[in-house]
């Protein structure tokens, strides 16, 4: 069977199992190597063709990772030629005008290949499989997990950055608001977790206020903390002429690894590679020295170590157009480079696939890649994945306190659905509600939220494909 417009056979996507509500899927591209150190990414012609510095062993380490990244972050933002054209079309267009275009180009490419929308696809798929399911969309079960996003500010200016954050983001959460997430958080026994994120959410100046008050809320919470490993180091003061968003005097982090010991803080630390090329190619120059040298200080206080109940968890994503190796197998290749190379240990090990929004989406676009990967996440498409996708059980929250159904669509300025009306008398769900985004204010509980209808668009087949994806790895 063809799908229409496309050369993609069904066959090609997935295959009957043994009954019609489980299924094997067919993953055609979940192949990836672990041997990540070997993926190659071609500069484009535009970019800097400046060599990085290879990883030359742990002597001098301590010396070579002082001072702020900040300043060569920003240097780099003003000569790099695809930072400037970014700026200068967000200059020119304006950022919601950015976001909407950056959707169009996405359905654009699955128009061109013959799919639907998302939620379309998804009933075809679960019809193709004979299962049998009246609902039409896609809900909430029980939110479980609080995320805070409390931040875009951030040292370090990644090029797959889904929130484009960097030095030069000032959007960050206030006190009041910091104090009502709590509010709610109290009032939502069925919460395990609080995950805070960014930017760099330690740069931000409620950060500790958060951590402190919910640990003595809730001793047994887990809290998450996602941390890019370099803001470990940052020193405070940069110097005269910093030209950051925020000023520096809230960015002193010495103490940061004694402050996330004493409250148990669980770290999810960005590293996607073990080799030094790969990491400052996608995250920036120094920032691998930098993060190795963060991680032996997190294994000094006890991170990673059995027995010390201080989890130190790795979060790996390609560096290109392609997915993710097997999550379970890649932490077996981590694990022997790390302690091999830097003698360093670590809890587990999630993978991510790289969303098709904001900086990876424009990586795409300027290259000419996008309706490929596009046609890569739907060829590996996974119904599996669409009982355990994380925005069923998930409270994604903003800076400014609007609520939302996940990081994803928080980026895309598309609000939570606070209702639970079921959308019958339309067959479409919309990005621009035509009331007040719902925010912190108006919830008192996560409970209330409980079977409401999920929004989605065509950026989540980045969640769905091969073995699924999410902010605690694969859900498959």
């Amino acid at each position: 069977m063809m799908i229409a417009g496309t050369h993609l056979r069904r066959r090609d996507i997935f295959y009957l199992g043994l009954t019609a509500r489980h299924y094997i899927p067919r993953l055609p591209d979940y192949n990836t190597s672990v041997n990540v150190h070997d993926h190659k990414l071609k500069r484009p012609e535009l970019a800097s063709a400046k060599s990085k510095k290879l990883w030359d062993g742990l002597e001098n380490l301590k010396e070579r990772t002082q001072g702020s990244l900040i300043p060569s972050t920003l240097k780099h933002m003003e000569e790099d030629a695809e930072f400037k054209l970014t700026a200068s079309n967000l200059k020119k267009l304006g950022q919601k005008k950015l976001t909407r275009e950056e959707k169009k180009n996405r359905q654009r490419a699955l128009d061109r290949i013959g799919i639907p929308n998302f939620l379309s696809f998804w009933r075809a798929e679960k019809k193709k499989q004979g299962i049998e399911d009246k609902e039409k969309w896609l809900r909430r079960t029980a939110v479980e997990i609080l995320q805070l996003n409390i931040g875009l500010y951030c040292n370090q200016a990644c090029n797959h950055c889904h929130v484009e954050s960097s030095p030069k983001r000032s959007e960050m959460m206030d006190r009041d608001t910091a104090d009502r997430c709590l509010h709610i958080l109290q009032n939502s026994p069925a919460v395990h977790t609080l995950d805070i994120t960014g930017g760099a959410p330690e740069l931000c100046s409620n950060f500790r206020h958060l951590v402190t008050e919910a640990r003595k809320m809730k001793p047994e919470l887990k809290i998450i903390d996602r941390c890019n490993l370099t803001v470990l180091l940052e020193p405070g003061e940069h110097n005269e002429i910093c030209t950051c968003a925020v000023r520096c005097p809230s960015t002193r982090q010495e103490d940061l690894v004694t402050f996330l010991t004493e409250h148990k803080v669980h770290i999810a630390a960005s590293l996607p590679c073990y080799s030094a090329k790969n990491v400052n190619l996608q995250r920036g120059s120094g920032v691998f020295d930098k993060s190795i040298q963060a991680l032996r200080l997190l294994n000094s206080a006890g991170y990673g170590k059995e027995g010390t109940n201080l989890e130190l968890d790795l979060v790996y994503n390609p560096l290109g157009a392609f997915l993710p190796p097997a999550q379970e197998d890649l932490k077996v290749k981590y694990e022997e480079e790390l302690w091999e190379m830097f003698g360093i240990r670590f809890s587990k090990l999630f993978t991510i696939t790289n969303m098709p929004i904001k900086r990876f989406a424009d990586f795409l676009y300027r290259r000419g890649e996008l309706e490929g990967y596009m046609e890569l996440l739907v060829r590996n498409y996974n119904l599996n994945a669409m009982e355990t996708v994380m925005c069923r059980n998930i409270l994604n929250v903003g800076w400014n306190g609007q609520l939302y159904d996940c990081d994803f669509n928080q980026q895309l300025d598309m609000p939570l659905i606070q209702t639970r009306r079921s959308l019958e008398e339309g067959d479409k769900q919309s990005d621009t509600p035509s009331r007040r985004p719902p925010t912190v204010w108006d919830l008192e509980t996560v409970d209330d939220l409980n079977g409401s209808v999920i929004v989605v668009d065509n950026h989540c087949f980045g969640c769905t494909a091969g073995m699924g994806s999410s902010c605690q790895g694969t859900v498959v």
